[in-house]
Parts: C-alpha cells; structure tokens; sequence
C-alpha cells in the first residue's frame, strides 16, 4: 500500500491542516521515533500546504507545526508601514523567507533529510506553465544535462521551492529561481493560480504517469490518499456592489472564483474515480457521487477532510455560533488573528470526522 498526504492551499488558514493532522498522526500510531513521514510515501502541498508537507516530510509533528504557525503568522502578514498599494505586494516576503531558511536552511531538494517523498506546486509565471516538483530522482529533470544549460532539479534549494509554491499573487512578490544557465531566472508564484490548490489530482497524476518516474499501481488495496482542506466556501458577490466594482475589482474576485471552481472540479473527479468514505456533497445537482465511480474498479482509497466556513454549517456540524463577521474574516488567508479560531475548529472537525476505521491497518 503506497500513502499520499496531499495538502491544499489557504494562508493562515493551515491552521485548520494543523489540526487534522494532529488527529491522523494519532490514528496511525505516529511517535517521536516514529513520524508520520516514516508511515507515508508522498507528503505533497500547494502554498500553505506546501510549507506544511515540507515540514513533515523533513520528520516535523502537527505539534511542531502547531507552534511554528502560531508564531509564523503575525511575523508574515504583518503589514510594513511604507508599502504602495497596487503597485508593491501586501507583505513583506523576506519576513517568510527568513522563517524558510531556518527550517529548511540550505538543504536542497536532493537532501537526504526528507524522510519520505516531498512535492509541491508552482506556477511559472513568464512561461505560464504549472510545475509539480518531486524529489524522485527517477524525474526527467532531475539531473543536470551534459552540455549543462539548465539546472538539474536536484540542485533546487527547498527553501526556494516552498517559497515559490507561497508567493501569492498581490499577497507576496514572486520568487525568482535560476533555471537556464546564462538566462534571468524563472519568475515563479503561489500553486494556487493552478488548476492545483488542492493538489490531490496533480498528486496523483504525478504517481501514476509512467513519464513522471514512479508508476505507482492503482487499487483501493494499493494507493491510498489522504487529502485535507485548509477551508472551502462559496465565493458570492452582491449583484448591486458588483455593478458598482471596478474592472479591477471584479477580475480579482473572478480569479478567486476560478481558484475554488478548480478545486471543485479536482474533488469531483477524485471521488469519480477513487473510493471514498469521506464524501463530500459537491453542488445540489450531482450530490455527493455516491455509488458512482468512472472505472470499473476504484483507482484508489480516498480520504477527504475539510470544513465550510459558512454560518450555517459551523453551527450544525461543529457547534460553533460565530457571526456573519467573524466568518468573513475566517474565510481571509491573510489574517493572523484567526489562527487560533482556525486551529479550534480544526480539531473539532478532526475530532467528528477523522474515524479510526479510515486508518485500520495502517498502524506500525
């Protein structure tokens, strides 16, 4: 049986990650000696979900990331006084850099601290293609050529990487990394503004493409993949505000629809194709896809934890009576205050929704 952890993008909101992997460490019987990157295959992520897979793939527990985010966050999104809006970044990037290098330090992606397989997601903005870096060395780039006009993704600093995977468009300034020799360095920002915010589909793909290096069997007795959700709610727009927006403003909230259309469609294919005892109900026309998968047989296990910032539901399946305001401001990946308000309804979902059932015989 071969495990992904695959971990979606959402800023701050990680904290509600952080949580439900506390939970999924204690169901599979991770410890000290043992963590959950010894008893996973692939800890791969998107933004957020990509500082975090790192992490676990470098050995770090939920507990460590528990305390590494609430001290992270206010440090990062942390506004500087002399910043221009609309022509300079919300944040300040150093500030995220730094924290990165100090977990990361100059490891690179070839390190042999990476505990278990580590990918992420990043989009390439002047060749407008999106990359899925892995560390497998069976991977079509992962070697310098001989005539050496580009560097090997080998060679790749981690702290780069993450970094890229997290630049959030007008949230943090892209992150430049050297690719061709001779050339100005490739302009990389968030995975996010992929198809791949939640990179369970982009995760799987990577493992089963015969090109990609690893050719993974299928089977729900094979390949079982855990995927977990930073928070996901409707993007809805007052049709009076939006007739008053500008051109500007009305992209920005298109490009944040698109963002959630997206992973929309990855969870709809993955429990087409996969099976799954988390299901998620995906729109009020096709449900939740029970009893219907696209192969004969399920491709593989899937296991999916999330939570809706929405009044309504928070109340009815958590038991958490928040406002209209205090669920907007959930809803931001930018706010630090609500880090520890994210990370408590993390483990309230945990607590319901990760059953021990999901991990029998996954234990050491």
């Amino acid at each position: 049986m071969k495990t992904i952890l695959s971990l979606d993008g959402g800023g701050v909101r990680g904290a509600i990650t952080v949580a439900f992997l506390e939970r999924i460490e204690k169901m599979m019987g991770a410890s000290p000696d043992q963590p959950l990157a010894r008893m996973i295959d692939l800890a791969g992520g998107t933004s957020t979900g990509a500082i975090i897979a790192g992490a676990v793939a470098l050995g770090y527990s939920a507990t460590d990331l528990r305390d590494f985010y609430l001290r992270l966050a206010p440090r990062v999104f942390r506004r500087p006084l002399f910043r221009l809006p609309g022509l300079q970044s919300k944040f300040d990037a150093a500030v995220l850099k730094q924290e990165l290098t100090r977990v990361c330090g100059d490891r690179r992606l070839d390190t042999q601290d990476l505990l278990t397989g580590f990918a992420l997601v990043m989009k390439r903005m002047d060749t407008g293609s999106a990359w899925i870096v892995a560390n497998n060395p069976a991977s079509a780039y992962w070697e310098d050529p001989d005539d050496g006009h580009y560097h090997g993704n080998r060679n790749y600093l981690l702290a780069d990487l993450i970094r890229a995977s997290t630049a959030a468009p007008h949230y943090f300034a892209p992150e430049p990394i050297r690719i061709l020799a001779g050339e100005p360095p490739g302009l990389f920002v968030d995975g996010g503004v992929t198809p791949h915010n939640n990179p369970a589909l982009a995760l799987l793909q990577l493992v089963t493409i015969p090109a990609h290096g690893y050719s993974w069997a299928t089977g729900t007795d094979k390949l079982h993949i855990i995927s977990v959700g930073t928070g996901s709610y409707r993007e809805r727009l007052d049709p009076v505000k939006a007739a008053r927006m500008t051109s500007a403003g009305l992209a920005i909230n298109a490009l944040k629809g698109m963002i959630k259309d997206a992973q929309t469609q990855v969870l709809t294919l993955m429990q087409a194709l996969g099976d799954t005892p988390t299901p998620w109900v995906i729109n009020s026309e096709i449900g939740d896809l029970a009893g219907f998968t696209l192969p004969r047989e399920p491709l593989f296990t899937f296991l999916r934890y999330d939570v809706i910032l929405e009044q309504d539901w928070l109340k009815q399946e958590l038991g958490f009576d928040l406002s209209a305001n205090q669920v907007l401001e959930l809803q931001k990946m930018d706010n630090p205050g609500i880090v520890s308000l994210a990370y408590e309804i993390g483990q309230a979902a945990a607590e319901r929704f990760v059953d021990p059932a999901h991990f029998a015989g996954c234990s050491p």
